[in-house]
């Protein structure tokens, strides 16, 4: 599998004349490691580096995850069948410092522990 997901990169970075350096980039990792993945070295590369790679070469995510091993055929089918996000995540392509990720991250918990407190009946939402 991890020789198939390499060789799918390969190919779809080789297609658009992308060098290493320039997928990889983008993907926030080092050109050495994007290498090892297209020789199928890395046994089990992150998925959130997939998500990236999924982005820098505009490719499917969800192939991407099933060819690394972590979704079989079941589980890639319900995954196709799900509703896409209307729009992008507001942090989608962003790079966050930690102290911007932290502060992200104490928002949301005072966002949880507000609804926890105002019960689910004020959820005007939707």
């Amino acid at each position: 599998m991890l020789i198939e997901l390499g060789n799918v990169l390969k190919k779809e970075r080789e297609e658009r004349g992308a060098s290493l350096t320039s997928v990889a980039g983008p993907a926030n990792i080092s050109a050495a490691y994007l290498h090892k993945l297209e020789r199928g070295v890395i046994n089990s590369p992150s998925p959130r580096v997939l998500a990236r790679l999924a982005v820098a070469l505009d490719v499917d995510y969800l192939r991407l995850m099933e060819l690394a091993g972590y979704l079989d055929e079941e589980q890639l089918a319900r995954a196709s069948l799900r509703e896409p996000s209307p729009r992008p995540h507001p942090l989608a392509g962003r790079k966050l410092t930690t102290e911007e990720w932290r502060a992200v991250d104490a928002i949301i918990k005072m966002l949880i522990a507000q609804r926890g407190k105002e019960g689910p009946e004020s959820d005007t939402s939707a």
